[in-house]
């Protein structure tokens, strides 16, 4: 199963993640301790990973990734795909291979696997909750995202059918409050990302009367903060299409529909990737 990503090593991934479990380099560590002790070293595993609860699944060509580190040998059958919504009980994968070599990368597998199908699952339900607002406005994530898991957060929200934002502080210049309160104001935070020929320029807006300021001061995407509906309907008519329009705070599955349905391009939540639920997702072996 081929996965890759623009600017993410795989086996970069895999082995760092391993190393830690196993405490290379740490006094005493290196190894699996309760595998290598309880385990023969030609004993051999057949497993199936499950889903214990509907979910959008994301992961699975990762889990595969650590098995294969360390049982280059095992066999693995990929029963769904990610992205795929499946429902309770559902067989994710079936593999066979080296006891030990399973064993020690069961809970790394399994880990990133729950993590991204959580964030999956969520952006799923997130969209769903918004179509019921506008059939075409497009869910965002945020930079929300754990330390050094970004890449694969911001792919898991993928996977549940929403969209990325900006993957960081180098691909568009976000102006917030904080450098507004620096340059003196919205227009002049603008200009000055305008004049240093970045592009696009994202400019936070939480009163009707900043948006003409930016606008006219080469804003391509307005982020229209913690507006209500009613305020946000207002906003769009003033925007007019000259720049993008995007709903951000004060979103969750009650709200989202309403401001989807006031005219923006787009609603972002922060949650998707900040405070997803882990999926249930467990993994059973059996000696073969």
């Amino acid at each position: 199963m081929t996965f890759t990503l623009p600017g993410f090593d795989l086996d970069h991934f895999v082995r760092s993640t391993l190393d830690e479990d196993l405490g290379v380099g740490l006094e005493g560590g290196g190894s699996d301790v309760t595998s290598e002790s309880v385990i023969p070293a030609d004993a051999r595993f057949a497993g199936v990973m499950d889903s214990r609860d509907p979910i959008v699944v994301a992961g699975l060509p990762l889990a595969e990734a650590f098995f294969r580190h360390l049982d280059p040998d095992c066999t693995i059958e990929a029963l769904v795909r990610d992205g795929d919504s499946v429902g309770a009980g559902t067989d994710l994968m079936r593999l066979t291979g080296n006891a030990r070599a399973l064993l020690t990368a069961e809970r790394s597998a399994l880990n990133i696997v729950q993590h991204l199908s959580g964030i999956a699952t969520m952006a799923r339900e997130y969209v769903d909750a918004m179509r019921a607002g506008s059939a075409t406005c497009i869910l965002l994530d945020t930079r929300k995202t754990l330390p050094g898991l970004r890449i694969l957060e911001k792919y898991a929200v993928r996977q549940g059918g929403a969209s990325n934002h900006r993957m960081g502080l180098w691909d568009a210049a976000m102006i917030k409050d904080n450098h507004v309160a620096v340059a003196g104001s919205v227009g002049e935070a603008v200009r000055r990302a305008r004049d240093a020929g970045v592009k696009p320029i994202i400019c936070e807006v939480d009163r009707l009367d900043q948006i003409e300021p930016a606008i006219e001061a080469g804003a391509h995407h307005l982020l229209l903060d913690n507006m209500a509906p009613e305020t946000l309907r207002e906003a769009v008519t003033m925007v007019d299409g000259r720049a993008a329009t995007e709903a951000s705070g004060g979103i969750n599955l009650d709200t989202i529909a309403a401001k989807a349905a006031s005219g923006v391009d787009y609603c972002s939540v922060g949650r998707l990737t900040q405070s997803a639920p882990a999926a249930d997702v467990g993994l059973d072996f059996k000696p073969v």
